[in-house]
């Protein structure tokens, strides 16, 4: 008798919450903030928490409120209007989210102008205005970036293969590490999305998501974004473009220094 694998927990400190997630749907689809379908951010955000659940995610519970919430006012817009009975209802949860939007969209947008701007000129001198090359300018990658891959890499599944009951297969995490590993053996970067090519089962999926966050946070890999929206491409890190990542994984262990996505 096979006995199934143990379940890999993934706990990411630096994880962005429910709101960041509707921003990143709206923007995603090109939306305006206070014209959004509810019923379709709903869908896609229920969508996203179950790719959250398939990767054994950490999800915190201000996510599952989020998600009470939107399917609340999901209802309350299928169900048959009524004129109101006073002046005196109580404040609507559509317009309320709605203006905690835009108002967390300020803040996130002053946020990333100041961070770019201090990573712009942090111990930087310059005579004269600085030239870079176009490789040195890197976009700040999202968890949600992330999960977006894995979500479109299940969505290519035949829906014969979805369903996996009758054989358990196992994947060390170590392999599909070393599968990453040997994609960018000649060449320079390769897209996330390209990771998940060939992988048939959902747990083949799943492991190659945690042996790119494993081989990103022992700094083997590092994910950029040419600009914002674009897509995601995965380089070795060329401080350790030489080094195995098993000494890498060891090292780390033991130095008790690694540091999370």
């Amino acid at each position: 008798m096979i006995n199934a694998p143990a379940a890999i927990n993934v706990h990411i400190n630096v994880f962005e919450g429910p709101m960041d997630l509707l921003l990143h749907l709206i923007k995603k689809d090109n939306l305006d903030v206070c014209d959004i379908n509810i019923a379709e951010i709903t869908k896609q955000y229920l969508d996203y928490l179950n790719v959250m659940k398939e990767l054994n995610l950490e999800v915190a519970g201000e996510f599952l409120v989020m998600a009470s919430t939107l399917m609340q006012i999901k209802a309350k817009t299928l169900l048959p209007s009524q004129a109101p009975t006073s002046e005196n209802e109580g404040p609507d949860p559509a317009k309320e989210l709605i203006a905690k939007l835009v108002e967390y969209q300020k803040y996130k947008e002053a946020s990333a102008y100041l961070n770019q701007k201090l990573e712009e000129n942090k111990d930087k001198f310059y005579r004269s205005a600085p030239i870079f090359d176009s490789g040195e300018k890197v976009v700040n990658v999202q968890m949600f970036d992330l999960l977006a891959a894995v979500k479109r890499a299940f969505e290519r599944l035949d829906e014969r293969k979805r369903i996996e009951l009758l054989k358990i297969e196992e994947f060390p995490i170590e392999v599909k590490m070393q599968k990453v590993v040997d994609m960018l053996k000649d060449r320079t970067w390769v897209l996330l999305d390209d990771i998940f090519v060939g992988e048939t089962k959902k747990r083949g999926i799943i492991t190659c998501f945690m042996a790119l966050l494993e081989l990103i946070k022992i700094k083997k890999l590092l994910a950029r974004q040419d600009e914002k929206e674009g897509q995601i491409r995965i380089y070795l890190n060329p401080e350790n473009k030489d080094k195995d990542f098993k000494t890498l994984m060891h090292g780390s262990d033991e130095d008790g220094k690694s540091e999370n996505l």
